[in-house]
């Protein structure tokens, strides 16, 4: 989870060099990342208290944070796939071209380059 966070993160910086509202929806997407962090801290605390205490077993305090953090990834990868549909989405209405577009005209260009340089020649 932690790799695909910062996957996401890094390819929303490098398109933050091509606008500007990229970076505002950079910095809620580390601070979102940042919250998330801090709530599972929190309640990883929390179910330790409450063991210490003697108010539930450790074994059951284990199962606990295992279950919400399972429950957590699961929703983190749905808001994940969420996420990339809607900045896909926004990419699109912002007529920003993808890397396959690019990569697909650097090939054109490549191509016609190749094809320039035989009539020259010829």
């Amino acid at each position: 989870m932690v790799k695909k966070a910062e996957q996401v993160v890094k390819e929303v910086a490098e398109e933050v060099e091509r606008s500007p509202l990229l970076g505002v929806a950079r910095k809620v997407l580390m601070a979102g990342i940042g919250a998330v962090a801090l709530a599972q801290d929190e309640m990883e605390e929390f179910v330790n208290k409450l063991v210490e205490r003697g108010e539930i077993a450790e074994q059951d305090g284990r199962k606990l944070v295992r279950e919400v953090v399972e429950r957590r990834k699961k929703e983190a990868a749905a808001a994940e796939g969420e996420l990339d549909k809607r900045l896909e989405q926004l990419l699109a209405r912002m007529n920003v071209p993808t890397k396959s577009d690019i990569d697909t005209l650097s090939a054109k260009i490549t191509a016609l380059t190749k094809k320039v340089d035989e009539l020259k020649k010829g």
